[in-house]
């Protein structure tokens, strides 16, 4: 699962990409093109609240485009989505994409959250001996395998002396390594927001490290190449829309909380400390921001992760 996060920002564009910002609204809105079509692949996030409120529709119906919506439960199912083409646009955490690029798929990065580290934490059983990260050593630890937490765990030993290898890796999805957490059978959990929200409040879970100062744990928004490059007024408009969602949710967080308890089915304190903590905020893609991406996908081909190495650079516009 992946969840969504402070300046309003313009989409940069550069070569095809950009002519098409300038010859597309034009054409777009000549009766006698053919329509346009976005279709939206989205999870319980931000996205959901777009669509909701109807305002990308009203800003594209102008263009000449028609939306489609359509719900997934994780980032890798919209990837193979785009991989098929079935959706033009979709939200993702760090780690599906460098999976989806190394399996050859037509991926282009057309926006970031900013850095999101706090959502993001190993977390301890509240009477657990265990005090800091080096105590980790040998200890059985919990998490998904190939998600963005499997990245930070790398970082967070790296930067405590500890290799990958001097801890005992448990691969389980959030739900059964919730049910591990639960009846002890591991030690340590790695978990995003808001499973870590919720584990922290129904569980008295406690916060042993997050990812501030070690890993950025960025959200993406994803197009293909082909997508990308001849609708990029369309894309633009899009992560504008988004970014002005992200604005009001930074300004009114109770009022955020309220809607995404129902959306993710929990308890409204746990929804509080995960919307409390969040960061919220949508930009460009930048070379900077795809060095990240490059660290992340270097770091899973060294673990055998994916079977190649890959340039991220190939998957912007």
């Amino acid at each position: 699962m992946t969840l969504f996060q402070p300046n309003r920002r313009r989409f940069v564009l550069t070569g095809a990409a950009a002519a098409a910002t300038t010859a597309l609204p034009a054409f777009a809105q000549s009766p006698a093109s053919a329509p346009r079509v976005l279709r939206v692949g989205h999870q319980k996030g931000l996205l959901s609240l777009l669509k909701g409120r109807g305002t990308l529709e009203r800003r594209l119906a102008p263009l000449g485009v028609k939306l489609s919506w359509t719900e997934f439960t994780a980032g890798p199912v919209q990837l193979e989505a785009l991989n098929v083409g079935s959706i033009d646009f979709g939200d993702v955490g760090e780690a599906p994409p460098i999976f989806a690029q190394a399996a050859g798929a037509p991926l282009a990065y057309v926006a970031a959250t900013v850095p999101r580290p706090a959502a993001e934490a190993v977390l301890l059983p509240k009477d657990s001996p265990i005090k800091t990260v080096a105590d980790l050593k040998g200890k059985r630890v919990a998490y998904n395998k190939g998600s963005n937490v499997h990245y930070f765990l790398v970082k967070l030993l790296e930067k405590h002396g500890l290799k990958y290898e001097d801890v005992q890796s448990v691969f389980l999805p959030p739900a059964d390594a919730r049910a591990a957490f639960e009846r002890g059978a591991v030690d340590a959990w790695v978990i995003w927001d808001p499973f870590l929200a919720a584990a922290e409040v129904g569980l008295n879970g406690r916060i042993l490290a997050d990812a501030t100062g070690v890993v950025n744990n960025r959200g993406y928004f994803f197009s293909s190449l082909d997508y990308a490059a001849k609708n990029a007024d369309v894309i633009k408009a899009l992560i504008e829309e988004i970014n002005q969602i992200d604005q009001w949710g930074s300004a009114n967080r109770d009022a955020l909380a309220a809607e995404f308890a129902p959306l993710w089915g929990l308890p409204r304190p746990a929804v509080d400390r995960s919307v409390g903590r969040a960061q919220y905020g949508t930009g460009p893609i930048t070379r900077a921001v795809l060095q990240e991406q490059q660290a992340i996908a270097d770091t899973f081909f060294n673990l055998k992760l994916i079977p190649k190495r890959i340039n991220v650079l190939e998957a912007a516009v």
